[in-house]
């Protein structure tokens, strides 16, 4: 049994049924000499329960005698630390592919078993958009590449690919001539490997990888969250509003997106906010759901003075009501488009209006926990046992803030410093409320203990 060589497997001739020859130097590692001519390296090893396997290295003319020898003593070295290489080539093989881990993550979530904000299932029209964005960014560009391989360097070049608009396409929409433009961009790419970080996570919680390969990855900057109106452009916005006012085809547009600048609702509340939702009296949008859920959204009197009549009919449907009868304006990104259309506005978007309000808030001095309860963050809730004296507070931030934006969409100029409410003023009535609410919480503390 000679040790095996290049010239050895040369000189080998092909019988009528397959034979092996072994290497007399390294137990185990042997080839095979096929009838047709072929030669396959392979090693055979015991593992850790001491069943005989065997491996297939490589053919001969692909890897030579020498690069097989040295893959057969790795595999050998490999199973003296117990390793089973023919098992963990099997399992390689069946492993998951990120198109694969993508259906599983999507069906779990379609049974309510993936949780978003506040620990809710995702909304169907939050899962809407993750479709979207698995379909024609995340499986195009990574859905061959198996689950347990992917690396932090295949995660920097997904997102680059995204940036720079590798996936981007048109696509047929089963409307008549309707269609799809898919577009890259770096805000698309940080909401898309925000995503795919989401979907690794969830292969970590079913033990299917022991680490997410996304984990610190840093997404690129989106432009879109930067941008927001100076003085002068919601002075523009105020006059192009009231062009379009009158104008049939505008006029519920206009009255969504004045609600939208007075607010900082987002375009879905707005567009499905329906007539109950508007406590007038408490000066609050009570929304039954939005992105963190229910959610109270206290506004300001301008808010109420332009929401009043459209509720004097309402019976319990949509505010702003769309062309179809118990429908909304389905229709609002097209109409907010062509609104806009060969104007220096026409690159805003509904959420410049939003941040433009946050902004706004923090020019006129109110603090970040109160503008967040404003715009409804998750984290900008009150605690529940201080809420009915807050509200005030609250109400009067709300009308502050829309008060000041309505001043400037009529056109007028003034000096937020002398338009704020004073600071030091606001901040030490709020100190004495919570004050209140924590000594007269104590006091019935004090009392339950003594019964």
């Amino acid at each position: 049994m000679p040790k095996l060589t290049k010239s050895i497997v040369d000189a080998a001739t092909p019988r009528e049924k397959q034979f092996t020859i072994w290497c007399s130097e390294l137990k185990g590692f042997g080839i095979f000499v096929h009838p047709s001519g072929s030669r396959t390296y392979f090693v055979d090893y015991r593992n850790r329960d001491g069943l005989r396997k065997r491996m297939t290295i490589g053919r001969h003319g692909t890897i030579t005698a020498e690069q097989a020898r040295k893959l057969a003593i790795a595999t050998l070295g490999g199973t003296l630390k117990g390793e089973d290489p023919a098992e963990e080539r099997v399992l390689r093989r069946k492993a998951l592919t990120v198109k694969e881990l993508c259906e599983r993550y999507l069906a779990a979530a379609d049974k309510g078993l993936i949780l978003g904000k506040g620990d809710r299932p995702k909304k169907a029209s939050s899962l809407y958009v993750d479709r979207g964005r698995i379909s024609r960014h995340i499986v195009p560009l990574l859905g061959k590449k198996r689950v347990q391989s992917l690396n932090p360097a295949d995660i920097n070049k997904f997102v680059e690919d995204v940036a720079s608009g590798k996936s981007a396409t048109i696509e047929k929409t089963s409307k008549k001539r309707g269609k799809s433009i898919v577009k890259g961009g770096l805000g698309t790419a940080a909401r898309t490997v925000g995503l795919l970080g989401g979907i690794l996570t969830y292969a970590v919680d079913q033990g299917l990888i022991e680490k997410n390969p996304a984990h610190g990855i840093r997404k690129p900057a989106d432009g879109v969250k930067k941008r927001r109106l100076s003085d002068d452009e919601y002075r523009l916005l105020g006059q192009i509003l009231q062009e379009n006012a009158a104008d049939e085809q505008f006029e519920t547009a206009v009255q969504i997106v004045r609600h939208l600048a007075l607010t900082a609702c987002r375009r879905g509340e707005a567009i499905r906010l329906k007539g109950p939702e508007v406590d007038v009296d408490g000066s609050c949008l009570r929304l039954n759901d939005s992105k963190e859920g229910a959610s109270v959204r206290p506004v300001g009197l301008p808010v109420l003075d332009l929401l009043s009549p459209l509720l004097s009919d309402n019976e319990g449907g949509y505010v702003f009501k769309g062309t179809v009868e118990g429908k909304p304006l389905v229709g609002f990104p097209k109409l907010w488009k062509k609104l806009f259309k060969d104007t220096p506005l026409a690159d805003i978007t509904p959420h410049v209006l939003r941040h433009s309000f946050s902004s706004i808030a923090n020019d006129l001095g109110f603090t970040e926990a109160t503008i967040g309860a404003l715009m409804g963050h998750s984290r900008g809730t009150v605690t529940g046992r201080y809420i009915h004296t807050v509200d005030s507070l609250l109400v009067m931030a709300a009308d502050t803030v829309a008060g000041y934006i309505q001043g400037l969409l009529d056109g007028k100029k003034f000096r937020r410093t002398t338009y704020a409410l004073d600071r030091a003023s606001r901040e030490a009535a709020l100190a004495r409320l919570y004050e209140q609410s924590i000594s007269a919480e104590a006091n019935k503390d004090g009392e339950r203990i003594a019964a």
